[in-house]
């Protein structure tokens, strides 16, 4: 097993922080944030407008880097301040955690891994939708953004609403995004692709915590309307001018690539 120092070293190396954005998840906060902790100590939490004893608690991490205003603006608004104090901070990645405890700190070397392998992309840990204690809801939204990924960008992937992400934010620095809450996490990864960014995925574990101490902030008909209609904008910039730009410039490169056209223009020059 890799040592503690070493995974530090790796963070520090590839300038890659940890994003913690958090929204009134006191009872798992702490957890989380120790356990991110162990295996680096650049990290920044987004105090999305916390109304519980979210305050109070990060009192305790003055070392790190909070960002924190009044009032609750969804969770894309909160990665995207993020993103922001992290490229402030000199990181050219950030890797995103959800703070209600459902991912494991132990997977962040597999994200380190992965980057290694394939340099600049934006990775998605993909959780095992299929085990007992995932919620009905939660698989069918999987399995619905999965689908319109597909649409908007002709990529297949297991898990697209995964919320533990690594971010190429050096890359992505430029993108401009229209939305604050949840469906952040599907536009950013369509525009990414689009903007020719590798998004590609790594296995990680979840945990479910029992119904009755789950806390979420997802609002099923709010949400769900909210993914439908930015699906609806994305699917039409894909067939209006994404999928005709793709087909032009694949017939450019084409052209360009051809040795018959090579050697005509040679021919060409040697003739005049």
């Amino acid at each position: 097993m890799e040592g503690k120092g070493a995974v530090q070293e790796r963070f520090a190396n590839h300038k890659i922080c940890v994003l913690v954005p958090t929204y009134n998840n006191q009872g798992t906060l702490k957890s989380v944030l120790d356990g991110v902790l162990q295996y680096t100590n650049q990290v920044v939490v987004v105090n999305d407008g916390s109304t519980d004893n979210t305050s109070e608690i990060l009192k305790s991490y003055t070392f790190l880097n909070i960002v924190s205003y009044d009032k609750n603006q969804g969770k894309g608004w909160a990665l995207r301040q993020g993103f922001n104090r992290a490229l402030e901070l000199g990181f050219d990645y950030a890797i995103t955690i959800d703070s209600d405890g459902q991912h494991f700190a132990e997977d962040l070397p597999k994200f380190l891994d992965k980057l290694e392998e394939q340099p600049g992309s934006l990775i998605i840990g993909a959780r095992n939708m299929d085990q007992s204690s995932v919620p009905g809801k939660s698989s069918f939204g999987n399995k619905f953004s999965n689908f319109w990924f597909w649409v908007e960008t002709g990529l297949k992937l297991p898990d697209t609403q995964s919320g533990y992400r690594l971010y190429p934010i050096h890359r992505m620095k430029e993108m401009k995004f229209i939305t604050r809450k949840f469906e952040f996490e599907i536009e950013v990864i369509v525009r990414a692709s689009w903007r020719g960014i590798n998004v590609t995925s790594v296995p990680v574990k979840v945990f479910y915590a029992e119904k009755a101490n789950r806390v979420s902030h997802f609002r099923p008909f709010k949400d769900f309307s909210r993914i439908s209609v930015l699906n609806t904008a994305l699917v039409t910039i894909a067939l209006l001018y994404i999928n005709p730009r793709n087909f032009f410039l694949g017939i450019k490169k084409k052209t360009s690539d051809r040795p018959f056209m090579t050697s005509l223009s040679t021919l060409k020059s040697q003739t005049r």
